[in-house]
């Protein structure tokens, strides 16, 4: 099987092992294959694809979006990083919990996160390219973020000092988010 699952301790979110067939040229690896993700539960329409470059201790994130729904597979295609995934769903039961995952493109692994999750990584070599398969396409008027080192999510970030963007390093609480009328869109 060119996937595997791994389970994390939130349900809807997943880790997938791509297989990688290696010879003395190098490796093969598929990184999405429409029938074997439905086979295995996980989406198979994807709209959009993005990449993002990060020098080392960037954190991105946490970010989301409400309109269209966005979920996220995330993969390290140069470099190693950490990728988070939050539930940021009202009234769920993993409300504010997360997870994380140390991959590189060397030991790969994705992480598949939902729409209803905001998301992000670490930067943790020098460079990093960070690739996003998404299932809805972006749109800037109802997108949004939760600040990375909100106290109430307590995510274990893998650098004491990082690189920040001025909206990452100013977004919302959790709390605030909750409070606001699109929190109403995310469900469980």
């Amino acid at each position: 099987m060119p996937f595997t699952i791994e389970p994390t301790k939130l349900d809807e979110v997943k880790i997938v092992v791509p297989g990688r067939f290696p010879d003395e040229r190098g490796f093969f690896m598929e990184v999405y294959r429409q029938d074997l993700f439905a086979d295995l539960g996980l989406p198979d329409r994807f709209v959009q694809m993005n990449m993002s470059r990060s020098s080392g201790a960037v954190i991105r994130g946490l970010h989301f979006q409400w309109d269209p729904p966005m979920g996220k597979l995330m993969r390290v295609s140069v470099g190693r990083a950490f990728i988070v995934a939050v539930d940021i769903r009202p009234g769920s039961p993993t409300l504010g919990q997360w997870v994380g995952l140390d991959t590189s493109s060397e030991e790969p692994r994705h992480l598949w996160a939902p729409a209803s999750f905001a998301r992000g990584f670490c930067a943790l070599s020098d460079l990093v390219e960070i690739e996003y398969l998404t299932t809805g396409t972006y749109n800037h008027a109802t997108e949004s973020g939760v600040r990375w080192n909100d106290p109430d999510i307590g995510i274990d970030w893998p650098v004491l000092s990082p690189k920040l963007s001025q909206k990452d390093a100013e977004a919302q609480t959790l709390s605030e988010w909750l409070a606001r009328p699109e929190a109403a869109n995310f469900r469980y």
